[in-house]
């Protein structure tokens, strides 16, 4: 296992160096001028040379990449300049309230999608078989802009029972000392029940609309693992021994049918952390994602690259993670 898990952390190194790479050629070869930008659409061209001279850009692209692996190798992330502060500064203050957003959807999803998907297969074909098939193609073609404007005007608007989608908390409260980033963790950690109601009812809405598109395919992957796995000859064999069906269902059936769905998980989990940029949009949520809105529209190069260079190292960190995993749940797998 040990073997295999450097394996994989050395096979990271060229997908990372190209990423950085790609990220830097596109960022450079997009239209917009972030000195224009800063300086403004009436600066003079004195002015405009001297802010390119200041960010560097004024340097050949070789010499740019260079300069800016040189920063990356020493922890630099680069300078944000639409905000005046450190990248790594930005993500300190902004991913955490990404990484609970995400973390919450994925949540609802496992606890909504999983059941849903094994009542499914194993009442193939009925009344509630049709319902789930109808709500996971309704969940994976619906646009999430537009079902989180629906959550906004329906719970916000016409019944009142969410609150403004504005932040990740009450205006009135202050937020609960900081020790993860994560809000209700840290309201349950510091025991602030008044700071945890308040922070769930923020992040409840915006976490079931970022959650509708993977709990759709998550129980479409469960039902079809589920029914794959039940037409088995062991799982026959179970049920000719005298075995109650839950114990068919949750030991012999779930355990070997959740390789897929863990698989399904982990990619979702990784897309929704650098796809969360439209429900927090729609949301008003400080998280990354409307910080790295704003640093394209200011075409601030920095911050792009780095989301981009931070998405994929956390995306190959959590498809390692999963494929750990699979040893661990079924023992017939062996990493060579």
């Amino acid at each position: 296992m040990f073997a295999y898990t450097l394996r994989r952390l050395l096979q990271m190194i060229p997908a990372l160096i190209g990423i950085v790479v790609i990220t830097f050629i596109l960022s450079r070869v997009l239209p917009g001028d972030p000195a224009i930008v800063m300086a403004g659409e009436q600066a003079t061209d004195d002015v405009i040379a001297k802010i390119r001279m200041d960010m560097g850009l004024d340097k050949p692209l070789f010499v740019q990449f260079f300069s800016y692996v040189g920063q990356l190798l020493q922890g630099n992330l680069g300078f944000a300049y639409h905000t005046g502060h450190t990248v790594l500064s930005d993500f300190a203050t902004r991913f955490p309230a990404t990484i609970e957003l995400t973390l919450a959807s994925v949540i609802i999803a496992i606890c909504v999608a999983i059941p849903v998907g094994i009542i499914a297969a194993t009442r193939k074909e009925s009344f509630i078989d049709h319902i789930s098939r109808v709500f996971s193609l309704i969940g994976a073609c619906v646009p999430i802009f537009w079902l989180g404007l629906l959550f906004i005007y329906i719970f916000y608007s016409i019944l009142g029972w969410a609150p403004a989608p504005m932040g990740r908390i009450s205006g009135d409260l202050n937020p609960p000392t900081h020790i993860t980033g994560l809000y209700v963790v840290d309201s349950l950690m510091t025991g602030d029940m008044v700071a945890l109601k308040s922070s769930l009812a923020h992040l409840l809405l915006p976490a079931i609309c970022l959650s509708t598109g993977t709990m759709a395919i998550v129980a479409r992957m469960t039902r079809s693992s589920m029914l794959e796995v039940i037409g088995q000859d062991y799982v026959r064999t179970a049920r000719a021994k005298g075995l109650s069906e839950a114990a068919v269902v949750g030991k012999h059936s779930l355990i070997n049918a959740l390789i897929p769905t863990l698989t399904v998980l982990g990619l979702q989990f990784g897309g929704l952390l650098g796809g969360a940029v439209i429900t927090e949009t729609i949301f008003s949520w400080p998280g990354v994602g409307g910080y790295v809105t704003d640093s394209i529209l200011a075409a601030d190069y920095a911050p792009i690259q780095a989301f981009t260079l931070v998405s994929a190292i956390l995306f190959s960190f959590i498809n390692l993670a999963v494929d750990l995993v699979y040893g661990l749940i079924d023992p017939r797998i062996r990493y060579e």
